[in-house]
This record gives structure tokens, sequence and C-alpha cells, in this order.
């Protein structure tokens, strides 16, 4: 073996390693959604997922999102006073926040904030064997702990985008009228003309997706976990690092494949 192939034997042996992970957790997820469609359904761990990441993430995707809309109205007439095209702000604050901002930011949030805790949360269970105890008593683990996580956090994610929408249009609106003195009622017909259901509902799909891969790297890495503490607070590190990346590529790939069509 010469020293030319070993870096193509590195680049081999990676790609053949994300193929694998990606194959696992597929499964993983292939697993936990068969759950759905078969009883019983743990309602209880659902409600409790679902006030954890909708309720108590609120605030923080609720200031993300106000600030998100108030620097973009300020860099917007940065630019459009240049063209005396002031108007354009309100256009470019809902379709930033609807198509883009609303679900990313609120999305990194969330994965920053509830998938690490659900990573931790059931790395916990699996280093002090409460996962095996599950398996004991006939109660499938993954249906148990990954299957009411995954619903919860794909419902809970369009209704917090919805709420950011509407807290970033507001953002740049205060901004707009209080610090650039655009008029109110010339700001509101300019949202209300660019404003379009498509966009929203869009932003809604593509929250449903984040939701969605949220909860089953931060459930998968901590299935996975190993190695006592320090196992769970590589778990952790993990899922909000692969979660982010995750959403940034699909982000991408559906703003392909809704908005270049």
């Amino acid at each position: 073996m010469t020293l030319a192939l070993l870096p193509f034997i590195a680049l081999g042996r990676f790609i053949l390693s994300g193929i694998k992970q990606a194959g696992s957790v597929a499964l993983f997820g292939l697993k936990a959604l068969m759950g759905l469609i078969r009883p019983p359904f743990y309602f209880g761990t659902f409600a409790r997922t679902l006030v954890e990441i909708g309720f108590l993430s609120l605030p923080v995707v609720a200031l993300t999102a106000i600030f998100a809309g108030a620097v973009i109205a300020l860099q917007s007439y940065t630019g459009f006073r240049q063209y005396h095209a002031q108007n354009a702000i309100a256009s470019i604050v809902v379709l930033s926040i609807t198509r883009e901002l609303g679900p990313v930011l609120a999305g990194l949030m969330v994965a920053g904030r509830v998938g690490a805790a659900l990573s931790a949360q059931i790395g916990t269970m699996r280093v002090t064997n409460q996962i095996d105890a599950l398996s004991t008593l006939s109660t499938n683990p993954i249906k148990y702990l990954v299957t009411p996580r995954l619903l919860a956090a794909t419902l809970a994610l369009p209704v917090l985008v919805l709420i950011a929408d509407i807290l970033g249009i507001f953002g740049g609106f205060t901004v707009s009228v209080v610090k650039l003195g655009l008029e109110p009622e010339t700001y509101i017909n300019a949202t209300m003309t660019a404003i379009k259901s498509s966009d929203v509902f869009i932003g809604l799909v593509k929250a449903a997706t984040f939701g969605f891969l949220i909860a089953l790297l931060g459930c998968y890495h901590g299935y996975k976990s190993r190695g006592g503490a320090e196992g769970v607070g590589s778990a952790a590190t993990a899922t909000v690092v692969s979660t982010s990346i995750l959403l940034l590529l699909f982000d991408y790939i559906l703003t392909d494949l809704f908005f270049t069509i």
C-alpha cells in the first residue's frame, strides 16, 4: 500500500461510516414511526413533551423572531433608501420571516434547547440501565420513549413557527414605524399585499420537518449513548451539532424544491 492511497482510503472509510450512520438513524426512525400505528400510545409522554417543546420554548423563539424582524427592517432600510424604495421594506421582512428565518431560527433555537435535553434524558436512562429495565418489563423502549417525542416535536414546531412569523413581522413593523419613520398604514398595506398563504404554508412544512429531525436525532444519540456521564455529554453535543447541520441542509433542499419550480 503506497502513501498516495492513504487519503483515498481515509475518505472511503469516512463515506462508508456516514452511510452506515445514516442507515442506522433511518431504521431507528422507522421503528419509532411504526409505533404510531400499533397500540398502545403513551399519551402522558406525548403531552409532557408537547408542553416542553411548545410552551417552554416559546420565550426564546419569540425573542429571536422579534429581533430578527427588527434587524431585517434596519438592514433593508440601509440599502433601499439609496433608491428611495423604503416601501419595499415590508415585503422583504414578510418574505424573509415566513420563508426562511422563521422556520430556521425557531428550529435552531429548539435544537439547542430541546434536542440536547432529549438526548440527555434518554442518554441518562441508557447509562443507568433504565431502558434495559423497560425491556425487562415487556415495554418497547422505542415506542415508549421515542414515538411520543417524535409526534410532539413534529406538531409543536409549526405552532412555534407560526407565532414566530407573527412576532417577526411585528418586530419589523415596530422598527420601521418608530425608528425609521414609515407610515403605519402604508407599511400594513404593503405587508398585506406581500404576504402569501403559500409562503406561510411552506414555512410550516419546513417547521414540521425540522421538528421531526430534532426529536429523531436527539432520541437517537441519547439511545445509543454509552460510557456514563461523559457519554451522555457527548451525545448531547452530537445532537446539537448534527441537528443544526441537517436543519440547514434540509432547509436548502426544501427551498430548492418549493421555490425553484
